[in-house]
């Protein structure tokens, strides 16, 4: 640990909390620039409900949500119409500060009105979601499973995602929410640092067993009751790799913003938590993503009155040791290095077969052949020499890796899915300035004209009028208050509405394909003019 900073560079900086622990110049870091503001309640619901505008189906696993205070009107409208048209329809809600962490300030609620409307809401927003009343039960508690998701990299996109994970149990038998019980944390909140305080928390001396077990141990118990594990855990692959192409559009931006393309800078990496809920039928659903996931393998016991010790976890030894070992595993400088040696070493056994083969059809020119393989051979060095005979990895040693990649794995399964990335595209190629977030109104005029959007029907007046009102309206949520200017989310909004005007007849998904293929196109055209013209 080095509290001061370090003067030597690192292969691997390990930070606490966020990407700006320390200024790094080189290397790789284990967090990405933006991924905390990205993963909170209310930026995370906005990323995905944009993804449920383009692909409602694909996109069901996130309840459906409101934030709070600005779409407290709607949320009270939309229940009220849902009421109206299901009178049987009885729901809960679940209330979560933007900000809160460990269970801290979440509440349930039958009715908008309860919703506790003070100074507190307006100083600190929060989101609120339909409560999933169903959810599936052990030994008749409510659980919910944290899965390690580890990001390796943003361009080319690359996740693995921990075949192992821990499920984190309620300590009250589960009913299902009523006036009554509604204040029952213990009951409905999954949180293990406010089970913890339970009298009924049971610390796990293996696996299997506590109020907090693996993944696995509960995927076994569902096999043998005929459960299709193999489907759950391609829903749950599935689940990950939405939510992360839902998020890696904004994560761009601020990607560019702190590590420009062309300036000296570090890669990064980063190791998520995902909490995921089973419903009775098994269809997984995301409850949230955390940025900094817990690493701790032990707990706190209490010996005596106020006298508490830290005893090992075997249950977060056996999954969170694996997952960091195995990170760094992938993220290793010193592998490529051992591949590059490797692949020169095939390519000298290579070059002697085929010598060896040449010498039996020409053996006059046998002299000159083998003198130049062994030339090959000794310039590959004396490590490389040894690993001719017998190849033996570092990692001979170690488990096989617990980390399995699903992406680019699937990408042909989702691709399609990655519409706002290329939007996002459009947004950081007129950003001009390198280093902000924004695009101010002369960038936003740039991109309908070299696109070719504005027309008799939508003049360059009218792209002013929706810059401005798009622009005002996301300014007036309180969106980052530091940078003037149009926001990546006003952009695609903007973006959607032109899509709209453009192609009326089609559905969404289709309307924005339409206009990013359309202005790839026209940009790209415009590149190749200017290509010509420099070569000229």
């Amino acid at each position: 640990q080095f509290p001061f900073g370090r003067r030597l560079p690192c292969d691997i900086y390990w930070h606490g909390v966020s990407f700006h622990d320390n200024d790094i110049f080189s290397g790789q870091v284990n967090k990405f620039p933006g991924m905390t503001e990205m993963v909170r309640k209310i930026t995370l619901s906005r990323a995905v409900r944009t993804m449920q505008d383009l692909f409602p189906l694909e996109y069901n696993f996130y309840p459906r949500s409101w934030i709070l205070p600005e779409e407290f009107p709607l949320f009270v409208a939309e229940v009220r119409m849902m009421k109206d048209s299901d009178p049987s329809w009885k729901p809960t809600f679940i209330v979560k500060p933007d900000g809160g962490c460990q269970g801290d300030g979440i509440y349930l609620i039958k009715d908008p009105s309860d919703i506790r409307l003070t100074g507190s809401i307006q100083s600190r927003p929060a989101v609120v979601q339909e409560y999933i009343c169903k959810p599936l039960l052990v030994d008749k508690l409510k659980f919910d499973i944290r899965l390690y998701v580890l990001l390796k990299s943003l361009e080319p996109l690359e996740i693995y995602i921990a075949k192992d994970g821990l499920s984190r149990f309620c300590t009250e038998p589960y009913q299902e929410p009523t006036l009554k019980n509604l204040h029952q944390v213990f009951m409905h909140l999954t949180n293990y640092s406010l089970n913890i305080h339970s009298g009924n928390f049971i610390h796990s001396d293996n696996v299997n067993t506590g109020s907090k077990r693996t993944f696995s141990s509960i995927l076994c118990r569902l096999s043998s009751r005929g459960a299709d594990v193999k489907k759950l855990w391609s829903d749950i692959i599935s689940l990950v790799i939405k939510t992360i192409i839902a998020l890696t559009p904004e994560l761009k931006v601020y990607y560019q913003s702190d590590i420009p393309a062309g300036k000296p800078g570090p890669t990064c990496f980063q190791i998520l938590g995902f909490d995921i809920l089973l419903m009775k039928n098994l269809k997984p659903m995301l409850l949230e993503v955390n940025a900094n996931p817990s690493m701790r393998i032990e707990h706190e016991q209490e010996l005596s009155p106020g006298v508490f010790k830290n005893v090992p976890s075997p249950v977060d030894e056996e999954v969170k040791v694996a997952v960091i070992r195995d990170t760094l595993r992938l993220v290793d400088p010193q592998k490529k290095k051992r591949k590059d040696v490797q692949q020169h070493i095939e390519s000298c056994k290579s070059k002697i077969n085929i010598r060896y083969n040449y010498l039996m059809c020409y053996r006059c020119q046998t002299v000159e052949h083998v003198s130049e393989a062994n030339e090959e051979l000794l310039d590959a060095g004396p490590a490389d020499r040894r690993e001719y005979g017998t190849t033996k990895s570092p990692e001979a040693g170690l488990p096989s890796l617990c980390l399995k990649q699903v992406f680019p794995k699937y990408a042909k399964q989702f691709n399609y899915l990655r519409l706002v990335d290329r939007v996002a595209a459009l947004f950081i190629r007129f950003l001009g300035v390198k280093g902000t977030t924004k695009l101010g109104p002369t960038g936003f005029r740039t991109f309908v004209r070299n696109c070719k959007l504005s027309n008799s029907n939508f003049s360059m007046a009218s792209v002013d009028i929706l810059y401005i009102d798009i622009t005002r309206r996301w300014n007036s949520m309180g969106i980052d208050h530091k940078e003037s200017g149009m926001c990546l989310q006003a952009f695609v909004e903007a973006f959607f509405c032109l899509a709209q005007k453009k192609y009326k007849s089609l559905p969404l998904h289709e309307q924005v394909k339409s206009l990013i293929d359309f202005c790839e196109y026209h940009l790209a055209a415009l590149d190749e003019k200017r290509l010509v013209c420099g070569r000229g």
